[in-house]
């Protein structure tokens, strides 16, 4: 398939259809993604627990996300290789949903945003991810890292905090002031977590180290309480009641079970019923959680594209995604898009084919079906200092401190911006203003650049006198509404008490509506006074825009020439010629 078609074609499993269904795909292809898959797998199955747990809800629901949206996406998407499942970025968006409406109310809107992406597919939208600046995506994603970093503080050090205030200014200071009572035995199993993932890399070992790290945490867990002591973990602090009305603690061994996402209801949390305004309370939510899906999942299956030298579909990929959330609800998954950590690590695992993301899910499956019993003595401080790991990796913090030492003072700004407003207020307010400050900053630049010169004495573009009162001027950039004005507004200094003058326009590449008003204004003035406008050499953009704007040669004061040198040579002529001429 052709670079244009992958960039704009949709349809359902472009990805698998690519690979599995191509007719090369065979027993060796599946082997590696057999062992691809199952080292994915394992990989996911902690990290999907803390990012549930960090959302609000459950661990079983980080579980069930992989196991449904993880098959459902790589099934019907247009990434080879990516894994999707529970995302860190996901949890600032999700956890204030959890909070106020239940789960059911983020299930409500995942199911929402899977309708959004799934009509953004539809629209083609999917190559619109090149045009978000990297300092907003990075503005952004350090803010998100920070605000997940300082949500685990509380567990790391087992602060004895009911409810962590949702505002970033209240937040630091109540965990602060809750310092002095932290809870020794919590903290030793974060720290042990924490070092352990830290020196493991050195060993180069093929195992992933945050699984020798849990391991070890939860046996030091376990002597801790055997010594008397009291140590906070998945079985301690969640339940679960089954179908059958039975009760246990920890994760339940079950296949997660079809039910309507608005009437999940968890111990402590809020019913809903479903209505309008509650459609309209969760839509902006839904919306948001919508673009920051699309914008990783996106990001992540270029990232993979340079690892590989494959090409994906982009809007087959959006259809996925969507595919995915829109049925991920129904069996108490959360929000799901492509995790970079976790799909490269499936390259670098030999995976070729969306099949080691299907076997990924089905190992996730095997282990909630087969391990839910010991996944309960996981600590919770392990899952925060697991998911502090996580945050530092996610923020690229050497990306940051190169942007703030070598990029322009606009994107600094635009990088600064993204970041505060992220764990000042709100990721969406955070995106939406870095987005318009770079489009705004980026059109001022762009305006700067385009220059008037007075090129009457160029030897080499004019070679010739010119006639009293007149003069030759080159605009160079685009005339669009952001320079139009000023370029012209000089003109019309320039020209005050000119005759004429031919504008050479062979270095404008763009016209638009505010270039043709302040044109037309220019043409105005300039017939009140008397003064002729010559204009050359005109490239096809602004031709047509003045074409179809009606803008005709009017004799006397306005008139059009293919070229410089013929609009030279229709000028009147000079004393000096007329001179020549009689003699």
């Amino acid at each position: 398939m052709s670079h244009r078609s992958h960039l704009f074609s949709l349809r359902i499993g472009h990805a698998f259809r690519e690979t599995c269904l191509s007719g090369e795909y065979g027993k060796e292809q599946f082997r590696q993604d057999l062992f691809a898959g199952i080292s994915v797998g394992i990989i996911a199955i902690p990290l999907a627990m803390a990012l549930a747990i960090a959302s609000g809800v459950a661990p079983q629901h980080g579980l069930y996300t992989a196991i449904i949206a993880g098959f459902v996406i790589a099934l019907s998407g247009g990434s080879r290789l990516s894994i999707s499942g529970p995302t860190a970025a996901f949890v600032v968006l999700l956890f204030p949903i959890t909070s106020q409406y239940g789960i059911a109310g983020l299930l409500v809107a995942t199911l929402g945003a899977g309708l959004i992406l799934i009509m953004m597919a539809l629209l083609r939208l999917g190559r619109f991810i090149e045009y978000i600046p990297e300092s907003v995506v990075l503005g952004f994603t350090c803010g998100i890292a920070l605000v997940i970093a300082i949500l685990q503080i509380k567990d790391v050090f087992g602060l004895p905090i009911a409810q962590l205030s949702d505002q970033f200014l209240y937040k630091v200071p109540q965990l602060i002031l809750a310092l002095p009572d932290l809870h020794w035995p919590s903290l030793a199993v974060a720290a042990t977590t924490l070092l352990i993932m830290l020196l493991w890399p050195r060993l180069r070992l093929p195992v992933p180290g945050h699984l020798p790290a849990l391991l070890a945490a939860s046996l030091l867990a376990w002597g801790l309480v055997q010594a008397g002591f009291e140590v906070d973990t998945i079985g301690s602090r969640f339940s679960y009641i089954l179908a059958d009305g039975s009760q246990g603690m920890g994760i339940p061994s079950v296949l997660p079970a079809f039910q309507w996402p608005w009437m999940y209801v968890e111990e402590g949390q809020p019913g809903l019923t479903l209505s309008w305004q509650l459609v309209k309370d969760l839509l902006p939510a839904a919306f948001a959680i919508a673009m920051l899906g699309a914008i990783e999942s996106l990001l992540c299956a270029v990232v993979l594209d340079g690892m590989t030298g494959q090409r994906h579909s982009a809007n087959s990929e959006l259809l996925g995604q969507g595919i995915g959330n829109l049925v991920v609800p129904f069996f108490g998954g959360i929000t799901a898009t492509a995790a970079l950590a976790r799909s490269a690590a499936n390259v670098r695992a030999g995976g070729v084919s969306p099949m080691s993301a299907m076997l990924h899910a089905l190992t996730v499956l095997a282990a909630l079906m087969l391990f839910s019993d010991i996944l309960a003595f996981v600590p919770m401080s392990a899952m925060a200092a697991l998911l502090l790991v996580v945050a530092w990796n996610m923020s690229e913090a050497h990306k940051a401190v190169h942007l703030l030492r070598t990029a322009p003072r606009t994107d600094i700004w635009v990088f600064l911006t993204c970041f505060l407003l992220t764990v000042a207020l709100d990721m969406v307010i955070a995106i939406t203003a870095g987005i318009l400050l770079a489009a705004m900053l980026f059109v001022k630049d762009i305006a700067e650049m385009t220059k008037i010169t007075d090129i009457t004495q160029s030897k080499r573009l004019i070679g010739k006198s010119l006639p009293q009162g007149w003069s030759v001027f080159k605009i160079n950039g685009p005339l669009f509404f952001a320079a139009a004005d000023r370029i012209f507004g000089e003109l019309s200094t320039l020209c005050e008490d000119r005759q004429g003058f031919v504008l050479y326009m062979d270095g404008v590449t763009l016209l638009d509506a505010g270039g043709l008003a302040a044109l037309n204004k220019l043409i105005s003035q300039c017939q009140r006074k008397n003064t002729q406008i010559w204009i050359a050499d005109l490239q096809f953009q602004p031709l047509r825009a003045l074409a179809k704007a009606g803008v005709k040669p009017i004799p006397g004061v306005i008139a059009f020439y293919a070229s410089l040198a013929e609009a030279l040579q229709d000028l009147p002529s000079s004393d000096s010629e007329k001179q020549k001429e009689s003699e």
